[in-house]
């Protein structure tokens, strides 16, 4: 539920990056909004990838998952967004051994 950022070893909830309030289910679309610490933050897209993997291998396919940069909080929020929600770049990107095995990583935390 709460993930956790190996950079810091604090959970994404504790740093305000996702909260229960921010998470919206409505018929079968799950929509999910985080906040990075800062707006040019190099973790954004790992953080949504690692949100959205989650999401989907808890939840199957009976929903439509949409994890988005909270409007306003990141400098390519609309490059980020894009990235982690169209489901070929995200393929994509988890046929990458080295970024598969970093969200492997996170997901794997305890407190996840």
């Amino acid at each position: 539920s709460s993930g956790i950022n190996a950079e810091y070893g604090n959970t994404l909830e504790d740093l305000g990056i996702i909260s229960e309030e921010k998470i919206t289910v409505s018929d079968d679309v799950v929509t999910v909004y985080f906040k990075p610490t800062i707006t040019h933050c190099s973790l954004a897209t790992m953080i949504g990838l690692c949100l959205q993997t989650k999401l989907h291998r808890e939840l199957g396919q009976e929903y439509k998952i949409d994890v988005l940069v909270e409007p306003g909080f990141h400098e390519k929020e609309h490059s980020v967004n894009k990235q982690i929600n169209d489901k070929e770049r995200r393929a994509a990107a988890l046929e990458d051994s080295a970024l598969l095995a970093m969200v492997e990583e996170c997901l794997a935390a305890p407190d996840y």
